[in-house]
């Protein structure tokens, strides 16, 4: 029997051509001239040796041209807005001063926030598979202003739990949930890890602009005001940025490099029940609780933890830490694209682990070089930011892009998890010792922890030319 595919072949692909079994592109170049937007009818099957392009172009089939740069972007810009949780230690500092919270509530909303960020991917990422990522960012643009806007208007414990808590974190993941599967799609697998650390690196990005003008705003306007004009000003940033993210049109399918001799293992579209069900998906909600709990733990306190040192510029170890957690998500993502994504994550996992260590004696000096501090702070943003780009890598590789936004959101838990739980277990053991040595050490340990459960992992995962788009 002879099957016959339809595929779209867009600027990228003209000059290439297809193998419809694997629904690869390679580099044999049959159809050099092919214009473009053309559409090929493939035929499969005894005694077909070729592919042939057949006049089956409708007449309302328009040329595909590639978005996936303005698309990758578009979604750099909206994290950039949404990073403003990664700004927390300094609205904690003002909550303290001005509101007069008790020590153990202080990271509350903030812990939250993380754990509602996380599970709301789930149905963010479901939204996006079938509404699409435009409209999925709009609301998220929304619920963060709505969120930042309510609590303007209270020094309420409650209101704040509600408002930064629910609204900001449900935001967070229908914004977030948006922009990494769209720019995923444009692409081929080869640059998976680039495409997503690019991405999410304007997320952890944020805090370099965000630090020094919260700062100002703090002081010249003080906390509520300055939540009501990040409030609106993000609303209207991210919902416009919004429009920027759309799909590919179906069938597109994006130009790759040769494919690695002798891999011919099955593409895989796996949907969430199924991935549930594989032991790995665990293994690895495990090791991503580990890996972004113990990132948070230091992040909603970083600027607590430089006043000893470095007194009201311990801002500046915010903003720095934001560049090491950026640059971390892309440099994460091309090494995981050369070296493979277990090696990556073994390092990033070991080196954080030593390096909280290292934190214990810097963080409790009085009298240290500056400087010491903010290193430390900027490897620790860098490592903790390398998650970001190595576990939405892994969900596509391992399960495909089919439903990627659902089976993301729901391996994206973990790092709510591990934010709520572990930045909750930082402030209760800071309130009962007044130090954060004990907290370094419990970091320390499940670092290494999960380390040696990241062995454990497939030596050979389903690599960037496995997995369908």
């Amino acid at each position: 029997m002879v099957k016959v595919h339809d595929v779209l072949v867009s600027d990228l692909d003209r000059s290439r051509s297809l193998n419809p079994i694997a629904g690869e592109v390679n580099d044999r170049g049959l159809f050099p001239d092919a214009p473009r937007g053309c559409q090929f009818r493939i035929a499969v099957g005894k005694g077909v040796g070729k592919t042939q392009p057949v006049n089956t172009r409708p007449a309302s089939l328009a040329p595909v041209s590639n978005r996936g740069w303005s698309v990758t972007f578009a979604g750099m810009g909206i994290n950039l807005a949404l990073g403003v949780l990664y700004t927390w230690s300094m609205f904690k500092a003002a909550i303290g001063k001005e509101f007069g919270w008790k020590d153990a509530q202080l990271n509350d909303p903030y812990a939250l926030c993380c754990l509602v960020f996380a599970f709301s991917m789930i149905l963010a990422g479901r939204c996006q598979d079938k509404a699409g990522p435009r409209a999925t960012a709009s609301l998220g643009g929304f619920l963060v202003g709505a969120g930042l806007v309510l609590i303007s208007t209270t020094q309420s414990y409650m209101m704040w739990v509600l408002g930064f808590g629910v609204l900001v974190g449900m935001g967070l993941g229908f914004g977030y949930s948006s922009a990494t599967p769209a720019a995923l799609k444009w692409f081929p697998k080869a640059k998976t890890g680039l495409i997503a650390g690019l991405v999410v690196a304007g997320f952890g990005l944020a805090p370099v602009y965000l630090a020094p003008t919260s700062e100002y705003l703090l002081g010249h306007f003080g906390l509520l005001t300055s939540m009501r004009i990040y409030g609106i000003a993000f609303m209207i940033i991210v919902c416009a940025l919004a429009q920027f993210l759309v799909n590919p049109p179906p069938g597109y399918v994006a130009a790759a490099p040769k494919a690695v001799a002798g891999d011919n293992r099955a593409a895989l579209n796996l949907r969430p029940s199924e991935i549930l069900a594989t032991p790995t998906f665990w293994l690895l909600w495990v090791i991503y609780f580990i890996g972004s709990g113990a990132g948070l733990m230091v992040i909603s306190s970083v600027s607590g933890m430089a006043k000893k040192t470095m007194g009201s510029a311990a801002f500046v170890a915010v903003a720095v830490m934001a560049l090491g957690n950026a640059g971390g998500r892309i440099c994460a993502g091309l090494l995981s694209d050369k070296i493979g994504r277990r090696w990556t994550l073994l390092l990033v996992l070991l080196l954080q682990a030593a390096l909280m260590l290292v934190a214990i004696p810097v963080t409790g000096s009085e009298h240290g070089p500056k400087f010491v501090i903010v290193f430390v702070a900027t490897l620790i943003g860098f490592n903790y930011g390398a998650n970001l780009a190595l576990f939405p890598s892994y969900a596509k590789d391992l399960w495909g892009l089919k439903t990627f936004g659902t089976n993301y959101g729901i391996l994206f838990t973990a790092w709510g998890v591990g934010g709520f739980v572990l930045s909750r277990l930082q402030q209760m053991l800071f309130a009962s010792s007044k130090h954060f040595n004990s907290s370094f050490i419990t970091a320390a340990i499940l670092l290494f922890l999960g380390a040696a459960l990241a062995f454990l992992l497939p030596r050979r995962p389903p690599g960037p030319q496995a997995a369908t788009e």
